[in-house]
């Protein structure tokens, strides 16, 4: 069996603790926090072992799960790749571009996986549509939240807009050509809603919006294809596919004389997708293809390159974001 272990068991890292001491390929070592109180508490809750120190939980375990800050991934993911182990970073991979390079060139000389935590990959929705989306040519987004604290030590870009990054890098094969960005802080000293429009090599465009200062809750990702549109849902779990039917040719006449007795449904195709009540959730699908990942010697759905690549362009919207004019009242 696997062994593996966790390191910073907050609101996210209990979930990922509580879903490794469910898997039957693994065996749970223990967890580490650097809150005492925090780190008793879940072990008692979950009924897990608690490491007195990072070195001592990097000593009793084959792979680290890094569910901390933001600022403490590269230090804690370095540290670990030196001492042979395998790693999972959740998003973003690190808070610098050349600690990232740094830690995939670690991983590669010793031959060991790095998985980054971009959970959208494994979003049912996603998964349901992913294989018909091809060559997608628009992609629009927005990502909004309502106040949390949780997560603000970083700028919005890399919080929240880099889920819809990685998604973006992954369904457009195409160098990145030009990136125009904006955004601005409202509640805190960094920025809290941003917009970036990223232009592609092969005339692919993404419009991308988050916030984390709405007043309601909005995942929306919608592709515009060749021959057929997807929007999805992920706060409903809902998606919807447009296809333009098979014998919408024989409407051309019609459609150029514009005739107004021509419906829509004999041009396209509408299926309606419910994925409310999927069989396993994102977050056992993700942690389970990290140790699938290790037990089978395979490239992890989202390797160190992706993380980093999603980080390089978020690093980009940031840098465009700080060069756009300052506004005084």
């Amino acid at each position: 069996m696997l062994k593996v272990a966790v390191v910073g068991v907050g609101h996210l890292g209990f979930h990922h603790v509580r879903k490794f001491s469910q898997m039957e390929n693994v065996n749970l070592s223990g967890i580490y926090d650097a809150d005492p109180k925090r780190l008793a508490s879940v072990a008692s809750e979950l009924k897990v072992h608690a490491f007195g120190s990072f070195e001592e939980l990097l000593g009793a375990c084959d792979a680290v799960d890094i569910v901390t800050t933001t600022s403490s991934h590269y230090l804690l993911a370095k540290q670990a790749l030196l001492a042979g182990k395998h790693v999972f970073i959740e998003k973003p991979i690190t808070s610098e571009l050349s600690q990232a390079h740094e830690l995939l060139a670690i991983a590669k000389e010793r031959k060991l996986k790095v998985q980054v935590g971009h959970i959208e990959r494994f979003n049912p929705v996603i998964l349901a549509v992913e294989e018909d989306i091809r060559d997608p040519m628009f992609i629009e987004s927005h990502r909004l939240s309502t106040y949390q604290p949780r997560g603000t030590d970083v700028p919005v870009v890399l919080d929240l807009m880099i889920h819809d990054i990685d998604l973006i890098l992954d369904f457009i094969k195409s160098p990145v050509k030009h990136i125009h960005a904006s955004g601005i802080g409202i509640i805190t000293p960094s920025i809290d809603i941003a917009n970036a429009r990223i232009e592609f090599d092969n005339g692919a465009i993404a419009n991308v919006t988050s916030s984390r200062v709405s007043m309601k809750q909005e995942r929306k990702i919608r592709f515009f294809q060749r021959n057929a549109y997807f929007s999805l849902d992920f706060v409903e779990q809902r998606a919807t596919v447009i296809k333009r039917a098979k014998n919408a040719f024989k409407y051309i006449p019609r459609i150029i004389a514009k005739d107004p007795s021509l419906q829509p449904e004999q041009l396209v195709d509408i299926r309606e997708l419910d994925l409310s009540n999927p069989t396993k959730d994102a977050l056992s699908m993700e942690l389970e293809s990290f140790v699938d990942a290790i037990i089978h010697n395979k490239q992890p759905v989202v390797d160190g390159e992706a993380g980093t690549r999603a980080l390089e362009v978020a690093f980009k919207i940031l840098e465009i974001i700080k060069t756009q004019p300052k506004t005084h009242i």
